[in-house]
C-alpha cells in the first residue's frame, strides 16, 4: 500500500476554527431599562387588609396600614410603633388611636405615605374646601414629621394667598415654622401692614 511507509501511517488534516466576534460595550445594542415600579408595589398595600399589621383609629374611622411602611416614612410613626413610645399605646394589640386630626385629612396623609403623591385632594373642586384641606394637611405633616408632604402643601399654599385667608394663614405659617410660606403672606400685604407683620413675625420667632 503506498500511503503505508515503514509500517506508519501518515494523515494531514486541515481544521478550520470559526470564532464568534467579540462584542465590545461600544458595540452591544441598547436596551431601555424598566421604569420603576417600586411605588405601584407600595400603592397597593394601601388599605390591603390581608397585609394590614395595624389598626390607625381616628374618631371611630378605621385605617388598615403597614409598621414598616409607616416606620419609613415617618419619624414619629416610627417612634410610636418601635420606640419607647409604643408603651404608651396599643401599638402591641395593633391598634392605634388618632387625635387630634380628622378622618378626610388622615387619609389624605395616609395616601402620600404609601404614594408619595397628593392625589386624594384631586377630587376637591371648591378652591376654598382645597384649600382648608392643604391647611390641615400641612398641620399633619408637621405633626406626623412627612417633611416632603410639607414642603409641597407650603408651596401650594404659597400660590393661593387670597385677602381673606392671609391673615390665619400667616398666622399658620409661623406656628409650623413654614418659612416660604410666611414670606409669601408678608409680601402679600400692603406695606404698612407688611412691615408690621415682619415686625411681629420676627419677636415671635423661636
Amino acid at each position: 500500500m503506498g500511503f503505508v511507509r515503514d509500517d506508519r501511517l501518515t494523515i494531514e488534516c486541515v481544521v478550520n476554527v470559526v470564532l464568534d466576534p467579540v462584542v465590545t460595550a461600544g458595540d452591544a445594542p441598547e436596551l431601555d431599562h424598566p421604569p420603576s415600579n417600586i411605588l405601584g408595589h407600595l400603592a397597593g398595600l394601601l388599605g390591603d387588609k390581608g397585609t394590614a399589621d395595624v389598626t390607625l383609629v381616628v374618631r371611630g374611622e378605621e385605617f388598615a396600614a403597614h409598621r414598616a411602611v409607616l416606620a419609613m416614612r415617618s419619624p414619629v410613626f416610627k417612634a410610636a410603633l418601635y420606640g419607647p413610645m409604643k408603651e404608651s399605646t396599643d401599638a402591641n394589640a395593633g391598634r392605634v388611636a388618632i387625635d387630634g386630626v380628622e378622618p378626610a385629612v388622615f387619609r389624605a396623609l395616609l395616601h402620600f405615605i404609601y404614594t408619595d403623591t397628593t392625589a386624594a385632594m384631586d377630587d376637591l373642586d371648591d378652591d376654598d374646601d382645597k384649600a382648608q384641606m392643604i391647611m390641615h394637611l400641612l398641620e399633619a405633616a408637621d405633626r406626623y414629621d412627612v417633611e416632603r408632604l410639607k414642603l409641597i402643601c407650603e408651596l401650594m399654599l404659597c400660590k393661593s394667598i387670597a385677602v381673606d385667608t392671609v391673615a390665619a394663614t400667616l398666622a399658620m405659617a409661623d406656628q409650623h415654622h413654614c418659612q416660604k410660606l410666611k414670606e409669601a403672606c408678608i409680601e402679600f400685604l400692603p406695606p404698612p401692614r407688611r412691615w408690621k407683620a415682619s415686625w411681629k413675625a420676627k419677636g415671635t420667632r423661636r
